[in-house]
């Protein structure tokens, strides 16, 4: 449930709906693995090696060793020397992509992707007469991995799309979790408030500190203790710790931008340490860019300053940015306006928006240091 996503409230009372996320498992690396049997039990990271270069997917074996997404490529070679680097194939991942949705639309025709490893579907209507979400999910799941090549998809079930994508990642990998109607709340109870989408690092410290550290915790405070410490986030989080989602699976729902922040574990005053930074931020939203298939016009860059004072710059084109050269060309343009700057910066962020011709909506994921909150 995104923090800023308004609830629909027609017609869909907890109970009536049968939703299923499924999550293909550490998508990008498996499908390296697949096609290399020599990396198949190795500790496998796509994205750049290189100084700037950033972690897009880790195998299982490498998040052993604490290698995760959006972390930089320097870090995951420190954490994993035996680490081995493979360059992203969007091509392969887009094609992997295609059978699965191809497999999902058999089942329903309401598929809401979330990026090419993911997507929500209602199968309420249960148009083949199988009778189970459940077993609708386990059939899903055989055939993905029947038809990939052996590739690994876990599933949650549940009564909406909240509950259904915790429950996703309780299993992984290779795993399906079921939240059946009258368990939701006492499974969010049982959370760490970091498990909830939307709460980053930062956010869940923020918390621990106002003694909040389950769903349970979250649950006991009432909205006016929400609203006065976490400001327009309050109604997401008093919602999540009941387990309460009324968003309907859309299809094709549109999107207004892509876009990440990076908090950074001490803040940057230097030209060179920021530029390194946002470097590694364009190579984290192009990854999404690509992934979406998605076409933007302005890019606009957030600064937040250790005071927590911010400001942004923006740049549009007439056209939508070609690519990721110069994606990154107006990246750097933006702060180069801004430096030197006053203060040291704790948070930066980039955006691309005014889309045009999306055809694969994402959802932004908190992941590494990356946070919306």
């Amino acid at each position: 449930m995104s923090p800023d996503e308004d609830q629909d409230d027609e017609e869909l009372a907890p109970g009536l709906r049968k939703i299923i996320h499924v999550d293909m498992d550490a998508f990008y690396a498996s499908c390296e693995q697949r096609d290399d049997p020599s990396l198949r039990g190795q500790p496998v990271a796509v994205g750049g090696s290189a100084a700037r270069g950033v972690v897009m997917a880790a195998s299982y074996e490498a998040r052993k060793f604490g290698v995760r997404s959006a972390m930089p490529s320097v870090t995951a070679a420190r954490l994993c020397p035996s680490l081995i680097f493979r360059k992203a194939r969007f091509d392969v991942y887009r094609t992997v992509s295609q059978q699965i949705r191809a497999i999902f639309h058999d089942y329903t025709p309401h598929v809401e992707p979330l990026a090419l490893d993911e997507a929500y579907l209602d199968v309420t209507d249960d148009l083949k007469g199988i009778g189970s979400a459940t077993r609708i999910a386990e059939l899903i799941r055989a055939r993905i991995r029947e038809e990939t090549g052996g590739l690994t998809a876990s599933a949650g079930v549940s009564y909406n799309k909240f509950l259904a994508k915790l429950a996703s990642d309780q299993n992984k990998p290779d795993g399906i979790c079921v939240i059946r109607p009258g368990d939701g709340v006492r499974f969010v109870a049982g959370l760490p408030v970091r498990r909830f989408h939307g709460v980053g690092p930062r956010g869940a410290e923020k918390m621990a500190k106002l003694g909040i550290e389950t769903g349970a915790d979250l649950a006991a405070k009432d909205i006016a203790f929400l609203r006065a410490n976490f400001g327009s986030f309050a109604d997401y989080l008093y919602r999540a710790a009941r387990g309460i989602d009324l968003r309907r699976v859309k299809a094709n729902r549109p999107r207004k931008s892509l876009g990440a922040e990076r908090t950074f574990d001490r803040d940057l005053s230097s030209g060179p340490m920021l530029r390194e930074a946002l470097d590694n931020i364009v190579e984290i939203i192009w990854d999404r860019i690509e992934r979406a298939e998605a076409k933007g016009r302005t890019v606009t860059l957030k600064l937040k300053h250790s005071d927590f004072t911010s400001h942004t710059r923006a740049k549009s084109l007439a056209q939508p940015v070609p690519d990721r050269r110069e994606f990154t060309r107006i990246a750097h343009a933006l702060l180069d306006e801004v430096l030197p700057l006053p203060q040291p910066v704790r948070l930066m962020g980039l955006t691309l928006s005014a889309m045009e011709g999306e055809k694969e909506p994402a959802e932004e994921r908190p992941d590494g240091q990356l946070s919306l909150l």
